[in-house]
């Protein structure tokens, strides 16, 4: 998979990202021969750029992706993670995390926000301890929707300073809602944006942030590609999932409809929907979470094809074509977790 620059880095990103929450147990348990299939699958197919977070299974994703990566060649491979969320010892553990954070582990840690500069330096010690690597290409601050004043005054300046000196690559923003990025890209200088959720085949509300960074050359990687679910099959089930909770019919209605145009074009919804957000210039990659080699094998396929512009101009057609009933809440961002389920916070399998 060819790699290309992230923005105006050094950084080199591929066309497709692994986005590890899946492998983080997710919403169900994965175990360890099958995250670690699905992360060889990844690498064997060409996939070179790898996102987690502590967040993502109170520390297990990054542990087993550090894991797999520990025999390949550091300068082939590029590893973000996120800062914003420090893991302590939790006073009162329930069992399980699936109720607080959405993950299917222990909860013997539980999460705290902390977007200080002492947080941050503090998270991406523990979080390079448990990827078992000496640095991390791009550090994105995770979700500070109710903290957007401490990321800009102490979270991004503390992470620029580590780029200026060489500690890590890039610096970026991971969120799930659009006007905080805004404001964001505008105030504060970051490398990157990952929007999850936000651009995507049905769900396009992040324009106007692309054309922000645009004009002030900040990179987009677009995650969630999937809307958490409801873009994942040929056709979408009555259960299907938008934004980690039941589709609303308007958004259930409208994905089959892509679903009709994608057959009518010989393609699959998954296809058109993973491929979406690379027409825009100014992504530099799609990330998406995985749970099985055959899921990544299907989505290294479908990014190294792209669909005829008939098929393009009759699945914009279906996207944005009022009468259809599309609700006016679709998009809005209304989730809490910008990088993946809400909170339950983190970037999906089959987002």
């Amino acid at each position: 998979m060819r790699a290309r620059p992230l923005g105006r880095t050094s950084v080199q990103v591929g066309a497709l990202g692994f986005g590890a929450a899946s492998i983080g147990n997710l919403h169900s348990q994965v175990d360890d021969g099958q995250a670690r299939a699905t992360l060889d699958a990844a690498w064997d197919a060409g996939v070179r750029y790898y996102d987690t977070a502590p967040h993502y299974g109170l520390g297990l994703s990054e542990r087993r992706l550090g894991d797999a990566l520990a025999h390949r060649p550091r300068t082939e491979f590029t590893v973000s993670t996120k800062v914003g969320r420090l893991l302590e010892p939790h006073p009162a553990p329930t069992g399980s995390d699936l109720t607080a954070g959405g993950f299917a582990v222990p909860d013997t840690l539980v999460r705290r926000p902390d977007y200080s500069r002492d947080g941050v330096l503090r998270s991406l010690e523990s979080s390079l301890d448990r990827l078992r690597l000496d640095h991390v290409d791009i550090v994105y601050v995770h979700d500070p929707d109710d903290h957007l004043d401490a990321a800009l005054d102490h979270a991004l300046p503390a992470l620029t300073a580590l780029r200026d000196q060489g500690v890590i690559g890039a610096v970026g923003v991971g969120m799930n809602a659009v006007a905080p990025l805004l404001r964001i890209v505008a105030e504060a200088e970051v490398d990157a944006v990952m929007v999850a959720g936000r651009w995507t085949l049905l769900d396009r509300t992040a324009r106007r942030l692309l054309d922000a960074c645009a004009e002030r050359g900040v990179a987009v990687v677009a995650a969630a590609p999937f809307n958490s679910g409801l873009l994942s099959r040929t056709y979408p089930a009555s259960d299907a999932t938008f934004d980690y909770g039941p589709a609303p019919e308007s958004a259930l209605r409208r994905a089959r409809l892509l679903a009709e145009v994608s057959a009518r074009h010989g393609t699959a919804l998954p296809h058109a929907a993973l491929r979406f957000p690379l027409r825009a210039p100014g992504v530099a990659c799609v990330v998406a979470g995985f749970r099985t080699p055959e899921e990544v094998r299907s989505a290294v396929r479908w990014a190294a094809t792209d669909l005829t512009e008939e098929a393009w101009r009759d699945l914009d057609t279906a996207a944005t074509d009022r009468s259809h009933g599309m609700s006016d809440a679709l998009g809005t961002g209304a989730a809490t977790e910008g990088c993946g389920p809400a909170p339950r916070n983190g970037t999906a399998g089959r987002e």
